[in-house]
């Protein structure tokens, strides 16, 4: 049984820690080519379309505001409502031939320059101009280096290919089409990010005390099996595991092969059948990690003790405690009912519930046995989420690792491997997400500091655990600065992350000396070499 569950873990580690994004969100630009200048200098902001049709309220699309042009109410109600009609010619490269009279006029994106169709729709007397981008994604539009003219007195909104369509759709059906264009402030930290930061770091506080725990009563019964000289000394590797798993170089190596490999699989076979795949996974794992998690837990109180040193042979699972066998259909009924009503407003709840269970258990099975081990794991794991964040836009026009956390092409809300909240007081509404690997990979870092300073018998101060826990929490703080200052554009959380842990870890030990024990060994020198505290 204990083999099996190490390969379901294994699998499980890879699977959840693929997809590393500090939050989603992507918008095209070309900043670099077209800079700031009087007249093109306003903020990029998201613009928010309420329509009517035929004086019934429809959908509320999202464009937005181009660097030129007007700014925007900020409150709804200031905000006044305009005859949208569609231009003449359809790209507004020329004047057009509609009698607007403060109508917003809707045009196609392409044949001239974006400055151009606001100046030729300003002069028709146009109220406003939505832009239809080709794609679905939005296209943050600037000011041509070489233009002069880009003095403009009416709002420019781009609206995505899709909204476009249902509006000129609309139009062309000869409904009278309605639009309000404003444009509400987002808070400048919402409260989600600051839980979503707390679930982070709480989840690796208590992972790094449980497998700190148990890595200190395996010591203490290997040294009672060799005080005792014991017959059963020469199975004292198979019963000191404790069923953990301790990555070498090579599994750190290849974490970023594998890993990439799967990334990219999500990225081309991205569909709805696919999606459900990851969350019979998910909900697989899911009910692992919350049983045992809640086994571990209620062991701990008197009451249950006695079921869960009690044991019975299932066929096929092996020996299982009898607390285990009362638990798991309260997990599976659990990961059922959130995986049949997950697209529900609240269904983030129970998401969270078995992803931070999940990662508990993962934390406490999978280890890096010393530092040089953790230092090769985070090093290729920060050039794996740069490279699919940022590089893999030169080969696959888009960030793969983005559109995989998105779930786009996919009709559902996002991959089930991250931690989300929705934003509380954001009128844009949406999530505050963090995925799995961006918690479990530091997470494998914090918790080898924490059973190094318990194992060598060093206190808070002396020791490395507060520093490395104290490190992640100041990383993951930036990471969202880091989201808040970019726009909205998806940040890689490890890009910050490792450079602070691990950092902070390699600098303390140089000082203090203790680099090379924590290099090679990471634990205190055993009586008897061959028996180390490591996994099989």
């Amino acid at each position: 049984m204990d083999i099996i569950r190490r390969k379901i873990y294994i699998l499980i580690f890879v699977l959840v820690s693929s997809p590393c994004l500090g939050s989603a969100g992507d918008i095209v630009h070309q900043d670099k080519n077209a800079p700031k200048r009087p007249g093109c200098d306003n903020n990029f902001v998201l613009v928010k379309v309420p329509t009517w049709v035929d004086g019934v309220e429809e959908i509320e699309y999202v464009g937005v505001g181009a660097r030129f042009g007007s700014t925007l109410e900020a409150k709804e109600k200031d905000a006044n409502q305009s005859r949208l009609v569609m231009a003449d010619p359809p790209d507004c490269c020329s004047k057009p031939k509609n009698q607007l009279k403060g109508d917003a006029l809707l045009v196609h994106r392409g044949g001239c320059s974006f400055t151009a169709k606001a100046n030729f729709a300003e002069e028709a007397g146009a109220s406003a101009i939505l832009i239809i981008n080709y794609r679905k994604e939005l296209f943050k539009m600037v000011c041509e280096a070489n233009e002069t003219d880009v003095h403009i007195d009416i709002p420019a909104i781009m609206l995505p290919q899709d909204a476009g369509a249902n509006l000129e759709n609309h139009i062309k059906s000869n409904s009278t089409v309605t639009v309000q264009l404003y444009s509400p402030r987002r808070p400048v930290v919402d409260v989600a990010e600051v839980f979503l930061w707390l679930m982070a770091v709480g989840t690796i506080l208590c992972a790094s005390y449980w497998s700190a725990w148990t890595a200190r009563e395996v010591a203490i019964e290997q040294d009672k099996l060799l005080k005792d000289g014991s017959e059963e000394f020469s199975n004292v590797e198979g019963v000191s595991s404790g069923g953990t798993v301790d990555i070498n170089m090579t599994s750190a190596i290849l974490f970023v092969v594998i890993a990439s490999c799967f990334l990219v699989m999500l990225y081309k076979l991205m569909s709805f059948w696919f999606i459900e795949v990851l969350v019979v996974l998910f909900c697989i794992g899911g009910v692992e990690g919350l049983q045992t998690c809640v086994v571990a837990l209620l062991s701990c109180f008197r009451w249950f003790q006695h079921a869960g040193e009690s044991f019975v042979k299932v066929p096929f699972f092996g020996a299982i405690s009898y607390l285990t066998l009362a638990v798991c259909p309260f997990c599976i009924a659990f990961s059922v009912v959130w995986a049949v009503y997950r697209r529900i407003s609240f269904a983030w709840i129970g998401q969270d519930i078995l992803g931070i269970a999940l990662m508990i258990t993962v934390l406490q099975l999978v280890r890096v046995p010393n530092l040089k081990v953790g230092t090769v794991l985070l090093s290729c794991a920060f050039l794996y989420d740069i490279f699919w964040v940022f590089i893999s836009k030169w080969w696959f026009h888009e960030s793969v690792m983005i559109v995989v956390a998105r779930g786009d092409r996919s009709g559902e809300d996002g991959i089930p491997m991250l931690l989300k909240i929705p934003r509380m007081f954001d009128p844009w509404g949406g999530y505050s997400v963090i995925g799995f690997g961006d918690i479990i990979l530091p997470g494998l870092l914090v918790a080898f500091s924490l059973r190094y300073d318990w194992l060598m018998k060093k206190n808070f101060r002396s020791g490395y655990f507060v520093w490395a826990m104290t490190a992640y929490g100041l990383g993951l703080l930036i990471t969202y600065v880091a989201l808040n200052l970019m726009d909205g554009h998806g940040q890689p959380a490890l890009l910050y992350i490792v450079p602070f842990t691990l950092g902070t870890f390699l600098t303390l030990g140089k000082r203090r000396g203790e680099l090379k024990t924590l290099w090679t060994r990471g634990e205190p020198e055993r009586p008897c070499p061959h028996v180390q505290l490591q996994s099989s």
